[in-house]
């Protein structure tokens, strides 16, 4: 069952999932990166998500991944891992383990295959995975990525799930780039835990009623990310600190996301199997690595210590 006492805010870092050089998920180096990730900031873990190359692992190999990260010891109540797929049986699958493993919650992409899915299609695709999971622990933050799914998350579809499913769907991560969506369901839905995937939109966000935010830059700057939400909380000015964070997710968006981070946790660590990626993603090219890196070290921002 999921930590009772486990609430959605703060930093959650969408971690990435390193490969060894046959393309198979490196249990130990992604155990090492989440602890890692924990010890310098993030508030918890959210894994198998985009950033983390979900979709292109099976469903065997997803599980095999939230069972060996168990099983080395990374807390359960801080990962949320990603559970969402376009068959309904796959998403109930992973939503059972994770809830059996002890996870604080998971994050759930809609059905993503079929376009322009009607609202009572995703409300009873949703429903179908809640029911037959049917576990009082299960807690379900929605996935709002409507580049990448082509299925956004409306609010009347918050709206009836809120209602049918009362303290299962707890928040939302929304990644769609728009403050006003956020801000606005924050609004819309008091106690509704809804988090950026935008590190620049973190502190607005916080400032009009958010949770946090589920970044894939708070792999390497889940500290920087910290900072900014722990003052704002503190009400320090933390604005210095902001810029920072948003100047590191601007310069890595100039690339792919999970090539960038591999190639700056593989620098960082000295560890050359960090490079690995599975197709349809490619590893990053010379010029383009050097060109991260003097953009990155432009900044100023020295990683802590690797794990």
């Amino acid at each position: 069952m999921a930590d009772q006492d486990f609430a959605f805010k703060g930093v959650y870092s969408a971690a990435l999932t390193p490969l060894k050089d046959d393309l198979s998920p490196d249990l130990r180096l992604m155990a090492d990166h989440c602890k890692w990730l924990l010890a310098n900031g993030a508030d918890g873990l959210a894994i198998l998500g985009t950033t983390g190359e979900a979709n292109s692992f099976s469903v065997a190999e997803r599980v095999a991944i939230l069972e060996g990260l168990s099983e080395a010891g990374v807390p359960g109540s801080a990962v949320m891992p990603g559970t969402g797929c376009c068959a309904i049986p796959d998403a109930v699958e992973l939503t059972k383990k994770a809830v059996e493993l002890g996870t604080g919650g998971v994050l759930m992409l809609p059905p993503f295959y079929y376009k322009n899915p009607s609202e009572d299609g995703l409300f009873a695709a949703y429903s179908e995975v809640i029911q037959r999971v049917g576990e009082a622990g299960l807690k379900i933050c929605l996935y709002h990525f409507p580049q990448m799914s082509s299925v956004p998350i409306t609010y009347a579809l918050i709206e009836r799930l809120l209602k049918a499913y009362p303290g299962t769907v707890v928040g939302m991560k929304d990644s769609s780039g728009d403050l006003d969506n956020m801000t606005g369901a924050a609004r819309e839905f008091p106690g509704f835990a809804v988090f950026s995937g935008s590190d620049e939109l973190l502190l607005p966000l916080l400032k009009d009623g958010g949770a946090g935010c589920i970044t894939a830059c708070a792999n390497v700057a889940s500290s920087l990310a910290a900072q900014v939400y722990k003052g704002f909380l503190d009400g320090t000015d933390i604005q210095a600190t902001h810029e920072i964070l948003t100047a590191v997710r601007s310069q890595i968006c100039q690339f792919p996301l999970s090539s960038a981070l591999k190639t700056l946790m593989s620098r960082h660590s000295a560890n050359g199997q960090w490079l690995n990626i599975r197709p349809p993603l490619v590893p990053m090219s010379g010029a383009d690595i050097e060109k991260l890196f003097a953009g990155f070290d432009a900044i100023g921002f020295d990683l802590p210590l690797a794990a």
